[in-house]
């Protein structure tokens, strides 16, 4: 095997003047300008569409951090509620409601009826 890859680098090409072979014109062996501009076309589509897809997968990311830190945020209200009411006596009239959800305004304050 490594004969055969000797033998092809040290081999001369069979036509070393670099002219095309009888028959054959420029037009027929290189893209032109149609395949400059279609391929420079399709490299900035591409880049448009990675940098795009960067975009909305960085705002999909944002958005769940948020959301998990306002679900945090309610536990952690929930758990508050739930300690207020096994701490506080029952029937009070400053009592929170049963299950522990805030306000309107979320403020997570005491709630009368």
């Amino acid at each position: 095997m490594h004969h055969l890859i000797l033998a092809l680098t040290v081999t001369p090409s069979p036509n070393p003047s670099g002219t095309l072979r009888p028959g054959l014109s420029e037009d027929q062996v290189t893209p032109g300008t149609w395949g400059f501009v279609l391929t420079a076309f399709i490299v900035i589509l591409t880049t448009f569409l990675i940098v795009d897809m960067v975009r909305r997968i960085r705002r999909v990311r944002y958005r769940a951090q948020v959301e998990e830190a306002r679900l945090a945020a309610e536990e952690g209200q929930a758990a508050d509620s739930q300690a207020a009411e096994a701490g506080g006596t029952p029937g009070a009239p400053d009592a929170p409601f049963a299950g522990g959800a805030s306000d309107e305004n979320d403020d997570a304050g005491p709630r009368t009826r």
